[in-house]
């Protein structure tokens, strides 16, 4: 019989490269699962690894595994201290995403460093993690996945929003649970502010001081992924094939092209949940911290926005990853099919047993 409290660490690390997100929550199964985050920190990268993840795309699958192995061993130091740190105690499981090197669903690839077996030895720990593997195989895109904690977690909501490296979304429609990237978001604006020697824009003031440009903008918007259905899922790929080469063509200021991108993740988001009228939408992940993009997603809709408490804001994927992990050591679905588009619904993820 499934026990009916969890004591997990979530571990995150996402595509704006800001660090090692890991939560340590406690998870409770009654009429609804409840949960409770005991403890929340960010990791920084340090210089090394911003710049070994940042260009993962370009290496081969042999380099891969090599740099596999390292982050590995890093992944384990980052949350071997945390629990030291913490003083955490009677620990169910630390349940990791990783970080994606590589993903390319339609060819069925996808590729999570970060998630090898040695990871549960060198953490002293037992180890759920590569949540993404199987989806693909089973035709799914791997992504996104944290819906299923919207739907048990959070299910008050008409739409979660997660606005990151990329925005997400997720909803009910006619009883199942549908998700979906919309578009890039930090992972863009983080790329073209670092010209400045600036980690971010800080609440979006460069680029509220910027112009628009009409015609990249009407030109981002055209882009074909917007005109795709569900499921779907953006990586780091697209943004190099698509939106980068598009936006330097143009050869502007970066508070111009900051403006404009923000105008186009605006337009983006508003098109997504003005599917729904008289809607609570659920914001979390860096990009709420961007007042002028909230503001300008505000003058495109009339649905209410809510906007929740920090650590929920900053450390909501941790958390929903913490409760894959829970949901696969019941052995109880943590993909949605509806979501990911796979075969079926699915346990995805791997246990690695601590190795004494």
């Amino acid at each position: 019989m499934a026990k009916n409290k969890y004591n997990v660490v979530g571990v995150m690390s996402g595509t704006s490269l800001d660090g090692v997100d890991l939560v340590y929550v406690t998870f409770k199964k009654g009429k609804q699962w409840e949960f409770d985050i005991v403890k929340a920190e960010t990791v920084a990268y340090p210089k090394y690894w911003v710049e070994h993840l940042r260009g993962l795309v370009s290496n081969s699958l042999e380099e891969l595994k090599v740099i596999d192995v390292e982050y590995t061993k890093y992944l384990a130091e980052v949350i071997r201290n945390f629990i030291l740190k913490h003083d955490l105690k009677d620990i169910d499981a630390v349940c990791s995403h990783g970080h994606t090197a590589l993903h390319q669903p339609e060819k069925k690839l996808t590729y999570q460093i970060g998630n090898l077996p040695e990871l549960a030895k060198l953490c002293g720990q037992n180890v759920v993690c590569d949540f993404r593997i199987q989806d693909v195989e089973y035709g799914g895109q791997g992504a996104p996945l944290v819906p299923i904690g919207d739907k048990l977690l959070f299910c008050d909501y008409n739409f979660c929003l997660n606005l990151g490296g990329f925005a997400n979304i997720s909803t009910e429609i006619e009883e199942q649970r549908i998700a979906y990237d919309i578009c890039p978001v930090n992972i863009v604006l983080n790329h073209y502010v670092k010209h400045l020697g600036l980690a971010y824009d800080d609440s979006g003031k460069i680029a509220a001081s910027g112009i628009v440009h009409k015609e990249l903008l009407s030109q981002l918007n055209d882009l074909g992924f917007y005109k795709e259905s569900y499921p779907k899922s953006l990586g780091l790929e697209w943004v190099k094939t698509n939106v980068f080469p598009l936006i330097d063509h143009f050869k502007l200021e970066t508070q111009d092209i900051l403006k404009t991108f923000v105008e186009h993740i605006a337009k983006q988001l508003a098109a997504e949940i003005n599917k729904k009228e008289a809607a609570s939408v659920y914001i979390t992940g860096g990009g709420v911290y961007n007042v002028y993009l909230i503001e300008r997603l505000k003058q495109y809709t009339k649905n209410t926005i809510i906007i929740p408490a920090n650590t929920i804001v900053e450390f909501k994927e941790a958390l929903i990853f913490g409760f894959l992990g829970v949901l696969k050591l019941r052995d109880e679905n943590n993909c949605l099919s509806s979501v990911t588009g796979a075969i079926n619904d699915h346990s995805s993820g791997k246990i690695y047993l601590q190795q004494k």
